[in-house]
């Protein structure tokens, strides 16, 4: 399985369902009454949303307010993709049971996404299979639908792509395949699913949603395609576009209409387009207050190769201050503290200067000796980045955080966020949080930017549009 030339891949595709389906799929939505509610295994998954909360806690009485609103979506920020398997499985129950409760209080019906890595990496089937137990609902079927446009990943033929530049890449001959917790091999969703069920789910025995039956069956076909399902099975959803997913919506629709419940295992992408929302601009900095005097702090814990291209160059700007996080010494009891302390006083007195200060840490993966492990040793680095965030008295002007795991835990940790509202993307898969009231920083502009998005200029494109304006 090698590479393919984007463009000859898609053009030898049938053409695109030619009807904007979406104002079908809010009428059906609002029709309904469903609320989807997004389990996000890291806080990534916000990527494609605008105007729907974001809650980091589910007791059965904030999820039973949250259900009797009006809005379409709702996410809770799992984080379980730091997590070792067995507390994910246990984090996935808790809020199974919750929610199931809730909706009874609230008279409320909901669905459930699952929301994963584009790139197949995170806890599967383990924490799916503890939310649908706790879920005390028969599925028809599991759904695993990884397309999410503004990364460039795409599912066609059943085999899983990740765009590099013109071409596409199958996704087991990634980095992301090699990944030291959850790699993987096969690129086939139906391989990839037998290799992941431990071979418990033959390939031969999952369905596939081919991007045939979406653009020449229509939602019809669709429907007819998940009414055929055995019951209990799984079923992989080929898309190359936002318009192959409108397709599949409004067909999935119309069988749950007709009483068939699916549970959702899917990237960013799908949550958009199933809750029916439409396509907002990019953020600019007219969107948000940024009258606070200090520098805008970026947080930079991921390791993959995508974020360190987007390092370096930032690091060749003058007027941001970089600070690096030496990852040995946090790895060292007898120099950790130090090392906090050391980089939280630099970087309080750069904020308090009004420049703009970047803390990363050191580009040397270390990994440990099995999953487990290199957990621990993530784990470990970020809540050492979340004591930073912890020791700075200044308030920024605003907070960056790149990386889903250090994201989530600056958030939950080091900010105090219960819940907040995302606005939009300040870039294609860069989502914006508002922070609540009851948070460290009431109000603040929280940007989270995921580890594998975006080229090599993003993290400056970023940071230079939110610089500070000179006054006149």
């Amino acid at each position: 399985m090698d590479k393919k030339l984007k463009g000859d891949l898609l053009a030898g595709l049938p053409h695109e369902w030619a009807e904007d389906l979406l104002p079908e799929i809010r009428r059906q939505v609002n029709l309904s009454q469903r609320k989807v509610v997004v389990l996000d295994d890291d806080p990534t998954g916000t990527q494609t949303v605008h105007g729907v909360p974001v809650l980091t806690q589910w007791p059965v009485g904030t999820l039973c307010a949250e259900l009797e609103n009006d809005l379409p979506a709702l996410y809770l920020l799992t984080n379980s993709r730091s997590l070792p398997l067995a507390q994910a499985e246990s984090m996935n129950a808790e809020i199974g049971g919750n929610l199931v409760e809730a909706a009874g209080q609230a008279n409320r019906d909901f669905v459930v996404v699952s929301r994963s890595d584009s790139t197949l990496r995170g806890h599967f089937p383990g924490e799916v299979k503890a939310l649908a137990g706790a879920l005390k609902q028969s599925f028809d079927a599991w759904l695993i639908i990884p397309f999410f446009l503004e990364g460039g990943r795409y599912t066609i033929n059943d085999i899983h792509y990740v765009a590099e530049g013109d071409r596409l890449v199958p996704a087991g001959q990634t980095e992301f395949a090699r990944d030291a917790v959850f790699g993987y091999r096969a690129s086939n969703l139906r391989q990839w699913v037998e290799e992941k069920m431990g071979g418990q789910v033959k390939a031969e025995a999952v369905a596939s949603i081919s991007i045939e039956d979406v653009r020449v069956g229509g939602p019809n076909g669709v429907a007819e395609r998940l009414g055929s399902l055995a019951r209990g099975s799984m079923c992989v959803v080929n898309a190359a576009s936002m318009r192959d997913l409108q397709v599949f919506t409004q067909g999935l629709l119309m069988a749950e209409a007709r009483g068939q419940r699916f549970l959702y295992r899917t990237a960013a992408s799908f949550v958009q387009v199933r809750a029916g929302l439409a396509p907002r601009p990019l953020l600019t900095r007219a969107d948000f207050d940024l009258s606070e005097p200090a520098g805008g702090l970026i947080v930079v814990g991921s390791h993959v190769p995508r974020t360190t291209s987007q390092v370096n160059t930032l690091l060749a700007q003058p007027q941001v201050v970089s600070l690096e996080c030496r990852v040995e010494a946090l790895l060292d009891d007898s120099r950790r503290e130090d090392e906090i302390e050391r980089l939280a006083q630099q970087v309080d007195q750069t904020l308090r200067d009004d420049r703009d200060v970047m803390v990363y840490t050191s580009r040397q993966l270390r990994s440990g000796e099995d999953a487990e492990s290199s957990l621990s040793i993530g784990k470990q680095v970020s809540e050492a980045l979340v004591a930073i965030t912890r020791a700075i008295s200044t308030r920024p002007r605003y907070l960056l955080a790149k990386g889903g795991i250090t994201s989530s835990d600056v958030a939950t940790r080091g900010l105090d966020v219960k819940r907040a509202l995302v606005l939009g993307q300040i870039l294609p898969g860069v989502p914006v949080w508002q922070l609540a009231e009851e948070s460290r920083y009431p109000g603040l502009i929280y940007i989270v930017f995921p580890g594998n998005v975006g080229g090599p200029e993003a993290l400056v494109d970023i940071v230079s549009s939110l610089r500070r304006e000179p006054e006149h």
